[in-house]
């Protein structure tokens, strides 16, 4: 098969070009990639959804959270707001921390 581009020498290049027309990237530019594993289709530049206008104090886990985690996705919203609430974690003892760390 002769180059697609200049029509003179075999292709030896993807894309159906020769070496020198594969290297000049003006003439690439013309002829899109023919590999089944070029990337194509949906996965190429995914949307992100908007946030949400405020955030819940709705705790993780809990019935209203997931009523809010439902409404925002029914609005195509992002299901995560940054700022909503999370759970915190339980403070540890002071002893209990020196005895792990084997401070006297």
């Amino acid at each position: 098969m002769l180059c697609r581009s200049c029509n003179k020498v075999r292709s030896n290049r993807p894309r159906g070009l020769c070496y020198s027309c594969y290297y000049k990237p003006e003439v690439r530019a013309l002829f899109p990639s023919t590999s089944k594993f070029a990337r194509k289709g949906s996965g190429i530049d995914v949307l992100i959804p908007p946030l949400s206008s405020e955030p819940t104090s709705a705790m993780p886990g809990t019935e209203d959270k997931i009523r809010v985690l439902m409404e925002r996705a029914r609005n195509g919203q992002c299901l995560w707001h940054p700022l909503d609430a999370v759970k915190a974690m339980p403070a540890l003892d002071a002893p209990l921390v020196s005895a792990l760390a084997g401070v006297a």
